[in-house]
């Protein structure tokens, strides 16, 4: 997918090393073409890399996406750089001042899973979002914290907070292969985790309206999603790095965290060695499905139309 963003964005040279298709401004205003628009809400301190890891996989499709990042205006950010903001993101107040709609939105998770919601100093900002997204975007992704966090709000699942870190890469199961999100998936995939926080699966089951796609025995409820497909949630962070874990992993030793060792990602269990990479091609494809079939074969052509 030619994913339409700011040539001068930090994540467009990391890209191109790769090989990854970023179309520039210029070029994709020569194309008769509607692109996707996709609001990306980056909730993550380490807003460069999440922008690199979460392009990466909207690139995977023949589809044009215009990406927009927006920040909480609700909250200062000390990882990221004021004039990255400035240059590359907007917030959601001018969203509502511009009318904007959106095909597609994703909320990143954040590293705030041992706090009440309603203690988290964007959470007021959060919750007005989820509520406008329902009417003013087709389908809506929410990841790993956002993930618990909506579920909370539409749900009325509450978080568990878990007195050891899930934090590895684990196997899953898919439940439900008439699904399109789960099309094409092997009967086993891996996905990376790395929560504080955690839903009760019969709490999930319980839920009105919600579908259980796949699941991990060491991990739990991984991939769910409202009857019509807008609303999809997604405990773990399949869009990470083959080395997110192990920075973690060194920051939180750094630290005297001592329950953030990795499972199943050094071979033999030694960090010395370099992580394996096992759950890209799962990744690549959960964002293809959601992108073609629950995005861009049912939103509308005009977005002023979306109900």
């Amino acid at each position: 997918m030619p994913v339409k963003v700011p040539d001068s964005l930090p994540a467009v040279a990391a890209l191109r090393l790769e090989n990854v298709f970023v179309m520039t401004n210029e070029r994709a205003s020569s194309q008769d073409i509607r692109p996707l628009k996709v609001a990306i809400i980056n909730l993550m301190p380490t807003k460069e890399a999440t922008e690199t890891q979460l392009l990466r996989l909207l690139a995977n499709t023949p589809l044009q996406v215009e990406a927009y990042f927006l920040h909480m205006g609700s909250h200062e950010s000390k990882n990221t750089d004021r004039h990255h903001l400035d240059a590359f993101y907007i917030t959601f107040n001018d969203v509502l001042k511009n009318h904007m709609r959106f095909d597609a939105m994703i909320v990143t998770g954040a590293p705030v899973e041992k706090i009440d919601y309603e203690d988290v100093d964007y959470w007021n900002e959060l919750t007005r979002i989820m509520t406008w997204a329902d009417e003013n975007v087709y389908s809506t992704m929410y990841i790993c914290w956002a993930a618990l966090a909506g579920l909370k709000w539409h749900y009325g699942i509450e978080k568990q907070v878990l007195d050891k870190k899930i934090v590895g890469v684990f196997p899953h199961k898919v439940l439900d292969r008439r699904h399109p999100l789960v099309r094409c998936f092997d009967d086993v995939f891996y996905a990376p985790h790395s929560r504080y926080g955690t839903v009760r699966r019969e709490d999930v089951y319980a839920a009105k309206g919600l579908r259980v796609l796949a699941e991990s025995e060491e991990a739990g409820v991984y991939l769910m999603c409202s009857i019509d497909g807008r609303r999809v949630y997604v405990t773990g962070h399949c869009e990470y790095d083959r080395d997110t874990l192990l920075r973690e992993y060194q920051r939180d030793t750094a630290k005297g965290i001592t329950d953030s060792f990795p499972c199943n990602y050094f071979p033999n269990d030694d960090p010395s060695q370099t992580p394996m990479m096992l759950w890209r091609a799962h990744a690549s494809l959960l964002w293809a499905n959601w992108l073609n079939y629950l995005v861009y074969q049912n939103t509308p052509y005009d977005l002023e139309t979306l109900k």
